[in-house]
């Protein structure tokens, strides 16, 4: 299968560049180019793009917006949304994946690196490996900001519906750890750790595994090493 690759940004010359390294694959394609973030909204579902790479700051609408405008809307519910970010801008990645973003990317990354985000975002697959990048992530969504109305008080409260196994799995996605890592660590096979993960997606109401870490850390149930 083809991925459908959306282009959002408002510089020509990078949205040129990334064509040409996506269109160079024989497993994926770029649908389109978007300047801003309502155009980016409105070609996702004309050209039922898979996989939005989302710079986060455009004139007009901007990436976040755009994000969570992707998220609210039923129609695009299997569109996966890739920031892209210098990683200057952390606190907007993480309101991004609180928004339903699978993930963030940055500007600086090497080609194979932008090239395997695509494909683990469109697997449905978290953005937030290495450890190190989890643990930037974990400590901001683990600040307490009452000024931050992106939070979601019925997380912690859906969780009770999850078993101790679908809580333990929870922990270990949290980690940035993968199924098979998973599988190893809990004694079990990839085929039950992935049964238990999809299980806890449906209950939680999670897009993908980037929304099980945002109500695994904005939940408590797992929190951020000091260190």
């Amino acid at each position: 299968m083809t991925i459908r690759v959306l282009l959002a940004d408002d510089q020509a010359l990078l949205r040129s560049a990334f064509r040409v390294l996506v269109d160079s694959e024989p497993d994926m394609e770029v649908v389109g180019e978007a300047s801003d973030g309502a155009e980016a909204v409105r070609l996702a579902k004309e050209q039922q793009a898979d996989v939005v790479l989302m710079d986060i700051r455009m004139p007009g609408t901007d990436g976040l917006a755009a994000t969570r405008m992707i998220s609210a809307d039923p129609d695009l519910a299997d569109v996966r949304v890739v920031i892209l970010t210098t990683f200057e801008v952390d606190d907007y990645v993480v309101q991004s994946l609180r928004a339903g973003a699978s993930g963030f990317l940055g500007k600086g990354s090497e080609p194979e690196e932008l090239l395997t985000a695509i494909r683990t975002a469109a697997g449905g697959q978290a953005l937030l490996s290495p450890a190190a990048t989890t643990g930037l992530i974990a400590r901001f969504l683990a600040t307490d900001d009452p000024a931050d109305g992106d939070r979601d008080p019925a997380r912690g409260e859906r969780l009770d519906s999850l078993t101790v196994r679908e809580r333990e799995v929870l922990v270990q996605v949290a980690g940035g750890h993968s199924n098979d890592e998973i599988a190893e660590r809990l004694e079990v096979s990839p085929l039950t750790v992935k049964t238990h993960v999809n299980r806890a997606m449906a209950k939680l109401g999670a897009r993908d595994r980037a929304q099980l870490v945002v109500t695994a850390y904005e939940s408590g149930l797992v929190r951020p090493r000091v260190e």
